[in-house]
């Protein structure tokens, strides 16, 4: 049971960043249009929010393994999403070229990454941050440390899968943009609750070293 909720509670982060990745795609042509560069800054925007939050989730992991402690990270998160459709006017016209001048083949190319990441960087790095973090708690010794994390990046992985689709072929269809933003703000604030909620049952136990299946040969 504890394996489940683990993966539970990645599963539905990997599906909340998709969700972003893609709802996003669409909320940004309104300041950027539809041009491929929207779509290649966007995706490789969540790679680097990914990445980023893979290594200090990791960290952070090591330093705090309670569950509970993700609510820090959740909570803004959560928050931050419900109300994009709120200040993300401001935000994007901060950073991008004035309207006024010319459009350029620079401008076309830095004005969406700029637009992305001060809207989705933030959301997008502090949910990536839960795989790695719920990787330490799951580790029940150092023998299954690749069983726990196979585990995890699959059940995150597969909410990614299930972002993917139920963006494109049901939210995307049926709710306006203002809408899903607020669900998935929301929904990060249940899964920080969730987290509170499961910080006494779910907690790790301290790493033990186990004898090597095989004799070292440096040994």
């Amino acid at each position: 049971m504890q394996s489940f909720a683990a993966a539970t509670i990645v599963f539905t982060g990997g599906f909340i960043i998709m969700v972003l990745e893609i709802v996003g795609t669409r909320f940004l042509a309104k300041y950027f249009g539809t041009s491929y560069y929207v779509w290649v800054n966007q995706i490789g925007l969540v790679m680097v929010a990914l990445a980023v939050g893979y290594y200090v989730g990791g960290i952070l992991g090591d330093r705090w393994r309670r569950l509970g402690w993700l609510a820090v990270l959740l909570v803004p998160a959560g928050i931050f999403t419900f109300y994009i459709p709120n200040f993300a006017d401001q935000l994007i016209n901060f950073v991008r070229t004035p309207v006024t001048e010319p459009p350029t083949p620079l401008r076309d190319t830095l004005d969406p990454v700029m637009g992305s990441a001060v809207i989705f960087l933030l959301p997008c790095v502090l949910l990536a941050m839960l795989s790695p973090y719920v990787t330490q708690i799951c580790a029940r010794n150092l023998a299954h440390v690749g069983r726990a994390s196979g585990l995890i990046f699959a059940a995150s992985t597969a909410g990614s899968i299930a972002g993917v689709f139920v963006s494109g072929y049901f939210l995307l269809q049926t709710a306006t943009l203002t809408v899903i933003f607020h669900v998935t703000g929301c929904a990060i604030l249940v899964l920080a609750a969730a987290c509170v909620a499961l910080n006494s049952w779910l907690r790790p136990p301290e790493l033990t070293p186990t004898t090597p299946p095989f004799p070292d040969p440096y040994d």
